[in-house]
């Protein structure tokens, strides 16, 4: 797995953890940046969750728009907790990081939603963002 994959993964860790416990993402970051300064194997793929965690935190209003415009009939608090989390991921990694190609911000969520979600999340999931790419 690439570090980029696994800092998906991490972001999607943090993102959820705050959303289902209510607990600040400051307090979460805080945790994992100890966590990864203790553990060189985690470096590489702390900063990069760090970048994306910051970026959805940063845009999460027009992030959450976009999502809400392109999910058809579905609000943000109807969604499991991880499609939430992913669909930020991804839309912040479409709209605001010009280094990751859409086509593979797209196919990163769905294969995390395959692994962490419902069944049907991957294909609600690449919709929702599929839609968010091509209007962006």
């Amino acid at each position: 797995m690439s570090a980029r994959s696994k800092a998906r993964r991490r972001a999607m860790d943090i993102l959820f953890q705050s959303d289902v416990r209510g607990e600040q993402i400051a307090t979460i970051l805080a945790a994992e940046a100890k966590r990864a300064a203790t553990e060189p194997a985690r470096e590489a793929s702390w900063l990069y969750a760090r970048e994306i965690v910051d970026g959805v935190i940063d845009n999460q209003g027009e992030i959450d728009e976009q999502i809400t415009t392109f999910a058809k009939d579905w609000s943000l608090e109807r969604m499991p907790a991880v499609d939430r989390a992913l669909l930020r991921i991804g839309a912040w990694e479409i709209l605001f990081n010009e280094e990751v190609p859409t086509a593979v911000a797209i196919d990163e969520a769905v294969e995390l939603a395959k692994e962490f979600s419902t069944d049907e999340s991957g294909s609600f999931i690449h919709g929702v963002l599929a839609r968010i790419g091509r209007s962006s």
